[in-house]
């Protein structure tokens, strides 16, 4: 294990240091802006920006990339996220705020679809599920490291804005000092909607509606948490809760996928998410003990929603079409959490902080009724012949996905191609 790591130790830690600015940055500029005053419908409007700036970097950045290489484009892309951080610092007005956003999704994108690359060419098909696995709990390390970072602070000032553009310069270093080849040129990513429809209806709702209520939730979140009058601390432990609650709970539904239709599984696990939203919204909990509880259970049950519905998709598709399905679906998301944000700023300002988890009740109600819905309609795939479950992150992009130790073996079949399944 250690040898099949050491060479990637640079860039994981070089990740790392990315996925903490990310974690920063987008907690921090939802609970400046609530400081400033700005409204809840502008504030939403940074997570549409940053969803629309990284589906489009998924889009154009192998371009980018093919032009300028792998190792200036990297430089480039990250000293974008560095100078943005600094400039929102400075630039304390919600128009800049929304327009600079874009420009960091966009961002964001290139640099995890470089390290992405980078990883997936680096590793051998031994590795490549603990490379895998280090990766996307890293990136959830970051994420949540660097939220409760905010604690330890002032959000009124430009340190943590400065912090950020410090972590984003070092997460260039690794790659600056790597001494590795470049890569393979990035994989272009198509989205074909009928077909992604016609393979699963599920999946293709489902991950739309989880990425509407992950994306209202995961950039007004911190707007909910001052609007209700959590402090600093309260907050970063809530959004922190709910990522941690997510991963806990990765194992056991996709152990309980492998058994049972996924479609059950689906509708089980959004069914109490609702009711967790529901609860929410109905009873406007103002006790910190139990509205973290609520929004725990909130988040062990949504995020778990998007690694099944792409497995339930990949039921009933050939082997080689894993990656262009999954990088499909996950484009998909992508858009959902363009419409989340968008959404959500204007119903909150109109039924007030709690009015966030309506949104998602509502969407999560919708899964659960259309997975019942599918399943009467299509029957599933025998357990025998499942595409077994694995954790997928949906902070990543498609360039991932030749990572995963699903699309390993079918890169060396001989080309003979196993028939759609038709269940």
């Amino acid at each position: 294990m250690r040898k099949n790591l050491l060479p990637v130790a640079a860039l994981l830690l070089g990740t790392l240091f990315l996925f903490l600015g990310n974690g920063l940055h987008s907690l921090l500029l939802p609970m400046r802006g609530t400081t400033e005053g700005y409204s809840t419908t502008l504030l939403g409007l940074l997570g549409t920006s940053w969803a629309s700036g990284f589906v489009l970097g998924c889009l154009l950045a192998p371009t980018i990339v093919k032009r300028a290489g792998h190792v200036r484009a990297f430089s480039g892309f990250a000293s974008i996220l560095a100078i943005i951080a600094l400039l929102t610092g400075l630039l304390v007005d919600p128009i800049w705020w929304v327009v600079l956003r874009a420009v960091t999704g966009f961002s964001t994108a290139g640099t995890s679809m470089i390290i992405e690359s980078w990883l997936n060419e680096r590793a051998t098909n031994e590795s490549r599920g603990a490379i895998f696995s280090l990766y996307i709990a890293i990136t959830l390390m970051g994420v949540v490291g660097g939220q409760l970072m905010v604690p330890f602070g002032d959000t009124s000032t430009t340190l943590f804005f400065m912090i950020c553009g410090i972590v984003y310069c070092l997460a260039m270093l690794p790659t600056l000092l790597s001494t590795a080849a470049s890569p393979q040129p990035l994989k272009q990513v198509s989205l074909d909607l009928p077909a992604l429809y016609r393979n699963s209806p599920i999946s293709f709702l489902g991950i739309l509606l989880v990425g509407i209520a992950n994306g209202a939730y995961g950039t007004l979140g911190a707007v909910f948490g001052r609007q209700v009058g959590l402090t600093d601390s309260d907050v970063a432990l809530m959004m922190s809760t709910t990522i941690f609650a997510g991963a806990l709970m990765q194992f056991p539904a996709g152990r309980l996928s492998d058994t049972v239709d996924r479609r059950y599984v689906l509708a089980a696990l959004a069914a109490i998410a609702a009711i967790a939203g529901a609860v929410i919204f109905l009873t406007e909990p103002t006790g910190v003990v139990l509205l973290i509880a609520l929004v725990g259970v909130y988040g062990a049950t949504a995020n778990a929603l998007y690694p099944i519905a792409v497995s339930h998709a990949n039921d009933f598709a050939t082997p080689e079409d894993f990656v262009k399905i999954s990088g499909g679906l996950l484009l998909l998301y992508g858009i959902g959490t363009i419409i989340g944000p968008t959404i959500g700023g204007p119903i909150m300002t109109v039924t007030g902080p709690y009015g966030l988890f309506m949104i998602t009740a509502c969407a999560h109600l919708l899964i659960t009724a259309y997975a019942i819905f599918r399943s009467r309609m299509r029957a599933a795939v025998p357990a025998s012949e499942r595409d077994a479950y694995s954790t997928s992150g949906t902070l990543t992009t498609p360039e991932s996905l030749q990572l995963s130790p699903r699309a390993a073996p079918f890169e060396e079949e001989s080309g003979d191609k196993p028939e759609r399944r038709t269940a």
